[in-house]
């Protein structure tokens, strides 16, 4: 199950072990921005990489507003009854913290579906994935958490620890997995080559304030005033986006070295990483899969509060001098340096097999299914 481009990097390795291991018999289903030509279309990546779409459910409204988002989770909910009334799965996978995933888990939740969740027990105070999370831990059987803190904190909310299992970050598994674009390869990719010292900027709204779009003018202050190369990478579908999006494009249309890639691949994404100096903005990349390339990255404001992080990782308050003072802090050779040696709170990059490993010794529905009243004792799986 997929929504967005986010998530599906985060799946690809899972989903190509379950595809290859004769125990699992996969199927897929993309929902969300993953549909929309705005977004770039994510769905024909999956099949592209040899993944094959058994459900397409179309529900991401056109509005750019929160009752468009309420409203994109009501249609959601009814397109997934109708897609997993007919598929029926022994169990439903899904990751992270995206408001779209609490359509398919409260319809597995009325269907009798076991849900198996990436990624549960982490923080992002300043947005509403933080509570969608959380839900999303509840409405789940297993519990595949990034980090021993996310572990913890979902044993905190009343899980059995047999259902809990720290198997880090997937994402971080393209690292040693993926074979990574050289520079030619990148460049022939994105269309354009990427200049030395460029900084890859990643912003979204911040969905847990009214104004979504609270922090854009500081943002946009500063990278006026910054002289490094800009690469943008398009926000999440979220209340707020095209407005940023139009001030990206407003941006890039009047300096020749800022570009805007509206959708980039996981392995693409991951060799953009690899190759620029340091990263700005408020995305979960810049503090989950960042570390693992010792790559600087400028956190800005609330919206990752709450999060574990590595030395790389400089917060910073969305004001203009005080962004503009963290990214030349973070594109300073001097930054780079000091963080060899660099390790990565959220994995060593082999979290796919781990996920694999418990899926696979999982015991069935009617188990899982069975929770204990709360206060009550903590059985093992019969």
């Amino acid at each position: 199950m997929s929504s967005s481009r986010a998530d599906y990097s985060h799946l690809y390795w899972v989903l190509k072990d379950l595809q290859a291991d004769a125990r699992f018999e996969l199927r897929t289903i993309a929902t969300g921005a993953l549909l929309s030509d705005e977004f770039g279309r994510g769905v024909d990546d999956l099949e592209r990489d040899g993944f094959r779409v058994d459900e397409r459910v179309e529900c991401l409204l056109s509005a750019d507003t929160d009752t468009g988002m309420a409203r994109t989770l009501g249609v959601a909910t009814l397109g997934m009854a109708d897609a997993l009334g007919r598929l029926r799965p022994d169990l439903l996978l899904l990751t992270a913290d995206r408001y779209e995933m609490l359509a398919p888990a409260s319809v597995a939740l009325t269907l009798r579906i076991p849900v198996a969740h990436i990624e549960g027990g982490d923080a992002s105070l300043g947005a509403i994935d933080e509570a969608a999370r959380h839900a999303l831990t509840k409405l789940s059987h297993l519990h595949l958490t990034p980090t021993e803190t996310a572990r913890r904190r979902v044993l905190a909310l009343g899980e059995e620890p047999w259902r809990v299992h720290r198997v880090g970050a997937p994402s971080l598994d393209h690292l040693r997995r993926s074979r990574l674009l050289d520079g030619r390869a990148l460049a022939e990719r994105l269309g354009v080559t990427v200049a030395p010292g460029s900084l890859l900027v990643a912003c979204h709204p911040v969905t847990l304030q009214r104004d979504t779009l609270a922090e854009a003018d500081a943002v946009f202050s500063a990278l006026d005033e910054l002289d490094a190369p800009l690469l943008f990478c398009f926000p999440n579908a979220d209340a707020g986006s095209r407005e940023l999006v139009r001030r990206a494009r407003e941006l890039c249309a009047r300096r020749v070295d800022a570009h805007l890639f509206v959708n980039l691949d996981p392995v693409t994404y991951w060799s953009l990483l690899g190759v620029v100096a340091a990263m700005l903005g408020n995305s979960s990349s810049g503090i989950m899969e960042s570390p693992s390339l010792g790559l600087p990255a400028v956190n800005l404001g609330r919206r990752q509060e709450g999060r574990e992080r590595a030395a790389n990782v400089l917060d910073v308050a969305p004001e203009p001098a005080a962004i503009v003072a963290a990214a030349r802090r973070a594109l300073s050779p001097e930054f780079r340096v000091s963080l060899s040696g660099l390790l990565n709170p959220y994995g060593d990059g082999r979290a796919a097999e781990r996920i694999v490993g418990v899926l696979a010794e999982a015991p069935g529905a009617e188990r899982l299914l069975r929770k204990p009243a709360p206060g009550s004792s903590f059985p093992s799986p019969d």
